[in-house]
C-alpha cells in the first residue's frame, strides 16, 4: 500500500476503521534512514500495542482511517489475475503472427502460468478469509438484533425510561448500518474476485463473447480465443 504523505499528521489522533468504529490511536512510527515511515505503531482500545504498516492507514482531514488489508489484497488480485491472462493472450498472439519463437514463446507462457497459478492459489486463501469475515459480521448482526429486542421488552415494561432507551436504540441502530455495510463490502469484494477466479472477463468483454459459455478454468480462455484467430488467419 502507498504511504500516505500526511502520516505525520495522525500521531496521537483517534483512528477508525472504514466504517467509522473506533481502534485506537496512533502512537508512534517506525521511521526509514531516508526519511519515510515504514511502520505506524497503534495502541488499540483494549490497551494492545501493534505495528502495522505505514499503508495501512489514511488521513482525510482530521480523521485517521485504518484500511482493510481484505479490501486491498482483493483489489490487487482483481487486477493482476486478469492482466496476467491478457498478456499469455498476447503471447500466443505474437507466436502465431512468427514474431516470437516457439522456444521464446514456451519459456515465457510458463512463466505466465506459473505467476497465474501462484495467484489463484493465493486467491483462493483471500476467498476464505472473506468468508470468514462475512460470518463475523452475520453473527455481530444476529447479536445486534437480539440486543434490540431485549432492549424493546424492557422498556415496554417500564424497566428502561426513555431517554435511556433513545440512546441505546440509536447506538445499536448505528452499530447496524455499519455492520451491514461492511458484509454488503465484503459480499461484493468475494463475488468480483470470484469471478475472476471463474475465468469470467470484465463487462465489456462478457458481451462480446456472451454466445460462448465461460469457461471455469483460466488457462482455458486464450485456447479458446487462439483458435478462433488461427481459423481466420488459414482462410
Amino acid at each position: 500500500m502507498p504511504q500516505d504523505p500526511n502520516i505525520f499528521l495522525s500521531l496521537g489522533k483517534v483512528i477508525k476503521d472504514e466504517y467509522g468504529r473506533p481502534i485506537g490511536e496512533v502512537a508512534s512510527f517506525a521511521v526509514k534512514p531516508n526519511g519515510g515511515v515504514d511502520a505506524i505503531y497503534i495502541r488499540h482500545s483494549d490497551g494492545r500495542f501493534v505495528k502495522y504498516p505505514a499503508g495501512s492507514i489514511k488521513v482525510e482531514g482530521s480523521d485517521v482511517i485504518f484500511l482493510s488489508k481484505v479490501k486491498y489484497d482483493t483489489s490487487v488480485f482483481c487486477d493482476q489475475i486478469p492482466l496476467i491472462w491478457r498478456k499469455d493472450q498476447a503471447l500466443k498472439e505474437l507466436l502465431e503472427k512468427k514474431k516470437i519463437s516457439p522456444e521464446v514463446y514456451e519459456d515465457l507462457h510458463r512463466s505466465f502460468e506459473g505467476a497465474l497459478n501462484q495467484l489463484k492459489s493465493e486467491a483462493q486463501a483471500l476467498l476464505e478469509r472473506i468468508d470468514k469475515e462475512i460470518e463475523r459480521c452475520n453473527q455481530e448482526i444476529r447479536e445486534l438484533n437480539y440486543a434490540l429486542v431485549h432492549l424493546e421488552v424492557e422498556h415496554e415494561i417500564g424497566e428502561v425510561d426513555d431517554q435511556s432507551y433513545q440512546a441505546a436504540f440509536a447506538t445499536i441502530q448505528e452499530c447496524l448500518k455499519r455492520a451491514n455495510l461492511e458484509k454488503t463490502d465484503l459480499e461484493s469484494m468475494k463475488n468480483k474476485l470470484s469471478n475472476i477466479l471463474l475465468g469470467e472477463a470484465p463487462p465489456k468483454t462478457v458481451v462480446e463473447e456472451a454466445p460462448t459459455p465461460p469457461s471455469p478454468n483460466l488457462p482455458e480462455p486464450p485456447v479458446i480465443v487462439y483458435v478462433k484467430e488461427a481459423g481466420e488467419s488459414g482462410i
